[in-house]
Parts: C-alpha cells; structure tokens; sequence
C-alpha cells in the first residue's frame, strides 16, 4: 500500500496587491514538490472546519479578512495538536487582525513599511538552522515590514531600520523570520515576499519552502533537499 501523503491547506484572499492567488499557487508548487497532498481554496471557514486537524500544515495566504471568534476553536485546536502553520508577508501577519486569539498563535502583527518598496539588509541570526543552511546576509528590494512579535520567537534572520523614513525608529532592528511552537504545533514565518515574484528569488525561495517543510513536521534532511 503506497505512503499517505501528509496534507496541506493552503487559503488565499484578501487585498489583490499582495496576489494572494499566485503566491498560493508558488507555495503549493514547492509543498508538491516535497511530496505533500495540497489543497488550495480561496475560502477562509475551511481553516476553522472541523477536518483541519487532518492537516499537517496550514497556510493562510490572506490579507486582512475576518473570522468570528466563536469559530476559530477547531482551527487553534488543530495548531495545539500538531498541525503547522506557517506564513509570509501578508500571510499570518495581516490574517483576522481582529482576532486576538489568532494573533497569538501567529506570533506577529504587522503594523507599518516606513518608506514603501526600498532596499535593505537581511542578516541571517542562525546560520546552523536547517531552515537557513546556506543562506547568506543578502540585499532586499521590498517593504521593509516593522512588525509587532512574540518575544518567545527563535529569530533566524533580522533587518536594521535607518531612520531614513521615521527618524524615531532609528537603528531599530527587527526580526525578519522566525519560528515558534504553539502547543505542539509548529509556527514559521518570514516578512518577505511582498508579490508572488519575491518568492522566486532564491534566498526567499529556499527560506520559505524549508519553513514550510520544518512547520510540517519534516526533518532537517528533507529540508536539505530544497534545491
């Protein structure tokens, strides 16, 4: 009898500038590509449903949306139980803004971009975490998120905020990506990815496809395997 593939949803919706569909569409190629039964909706209950502790990874590739806190149990059930979630940019850091429970498990709330689309540095913070084997400080082009987060975050790449745009923020440093559990679940996310082309670029390619693998519950060996 052939191996059970683990499964992944994968909801898009919200604010077309981030193109919620073509970033779904990018993350399902590298979850397929990895072996994983992927589902892509644009319907945001079938997060909340009660099958989605069948799960091995959710991934809400929504900007903004609401979701009523009387049904959000199965879903934050589903995380303590085992299920991953994991996300970028728009994606968990915008999702039901409104729900303080949600928020919480995301781990982050995005609050601002000083100066819109700039360049800017990453550094990467752990350099022997499977997640980011390889991976070298790198120059960006894209909003430079200023973010709300969990202190109980592990911090696996970080930016530095000139002052340029908001002189009270000077020297700020600001995670980039990061992973957290809540419950026994596993929670990955990284500011990057702004439109669905970042996603090709190959830093925030392997970033983000490994963070998804790890959320899932993969070992570090199939996250070596991400070309």
């Amino acid at each position: 009898m052939p191996e059970t593939k683990p499964r992944a949803l994968i909801v898009h919706g919200g604010l077309e500038l981030h193109q919620p569909r073509q970033g779904a569409e990018k993350v399902a190629d590298m979850l397929t590509m990895s072996g994983m039964d992927v589902t892509v909706r644009d319907d945001a209950n079938l997060l909340v449903a009660p099958d989605v502790a069948q799960m091995a990874l959710v991934v809400p590739v929504i900007t903004g949306g609401t979701m009523r806190r009387d049904k959000v149990a199965p879903l934050l059930d589903a995380l303590r139980n085992g299920t991953g979630m994991a996300g970028y940019h728009h994606c968990m850091s915008t999702t039901f803004r409104d729900l303080p429970q949600f928020r919480y498990a995301a781990g982050c709330t995005w609050v601002a971009h000083p100066g819109n689309i700039m360049r800017y540095r990453v550094r990467v913070t752990c350099p022997n975490d499977p997640i980011m084997a390889g991976i070298k400080d790198f120059d960006h082009l894209s909003e430079q998120y200023y973010m709300h987060f969990d202190p109980a975050v592990k911090v696996l790449a970080e930016t530095t905020f000139s002052g340029e745009h908001h002189p009270w923020r000077t020297n700020v440093t600001m995670r980039v990506t990061f992973k957290t559990h809540y419950g026994a679940g596993r929670i990955f996310f990284t500011t990057l990815g702004h439109a669905a082309d970042e996603l090709d670029l190959v830093n925030v390619r392997r970033m983000l496809h490994r963070g998804l693998l790890w959320s899932a519950g993969m070992s570090g060996e199939k996250l070596g395997k991400v070309p």
